[in-house]
């Protein structure tokens, strides 16, 4: 019998086997806890999915109280649904192709944690992970992908090498300017929608933003 106060960390298996339910309802069968925290390792996990989970774990009479993962997609999705994340970075250990290509990308990966202030320039030579908000005035680029966990209220620049497929994530983006690759754009001017993350990719040769996530949730 574990104590509704202990800490436990459970892993969820991968989501992409059809019974990966089965191995996590076993593991909850055994618990009890209200402060139980989910580890999905690589796995990148939508809202929808994470909405998934605490149904679930709901059903056991346990309580999440936060996500740990090397998945920017899950600290961004986790974070959006109001968790505590806490990004880990895996050991290049793992044997299959897809492993192998997740680590290779992580390591390539710059993770900067706090605030980035107004004056002040970020840049990496892979993707940029960002643990706090850019404020105006602030500026971050990266040759990769950008994803920030908190606002991007000033500059950010992904694909500076002239790669088009990059992308700039944050909880909120409303950013003074946007760039990827050789386009440019001004963030919108509206109220985000609450609940959702939101990406900047280029589309029909323009920068459109989405949302990050299709699923809309309540606080």
């Amino acid at each position: 019998m574990n104590s509704n106060n202990q800490k436990i960390i459970i892993n969820i298996g991968d989501i992409n086997d059809p019974k990966w339910k089965i191995g996590f309802k076993n593991k909850l069968k055994m618990l009890r806890s209200n402060n139980l925290e989910i580890d999905s390792e690589n796995i990148d996990l939508s809202c929808k999915d994470i909405s998934e989970i605490i149904e679930i774990v709901n059903q056991y009479d346990c309580k999440i109280t936060g996500f740990c993962s090397s998945s920017p997609k899950t600290i961004v999705s986790s974070q959006s649904l109001g968790y505590k994340s806490q990004f880990s970075i895996e050991n290049n250990s793992k044997n299959t192709s897809d492993a192998n290509k997740k680590n290779l990308t992580f390591s390539k990966t710059h993770f900067h944690q706090g605030t980035v202030r107004s004056g002040e320039y970020l840049e990496s030579p892979g993707n940029l992970l960002i643990l706090g908000d850019v404020n105006p005035g602030a500026k971050v680029s990266a040759e990769g992908n950008i994803i920030i966990w908190g606002k991007l209220l000033g500059i950010a620049h992904a694909g500076t090498k002239g790669n088009s497929k990059a992308t700039i994530s944050a909880l909120q983006l409303r950013p003074v300017q946007l760039r990827i690759a050789k386009k440019i754009a001004r963030g919108p001017k509206e109220k985000p929608q609450l609940g959702h993350a939101e990406q900047a990719k280029i589309d029909s040769e323009e920068i459109i933003i989405t949302p990050l996530l299709t699923t809309q949730f309540n606080s």
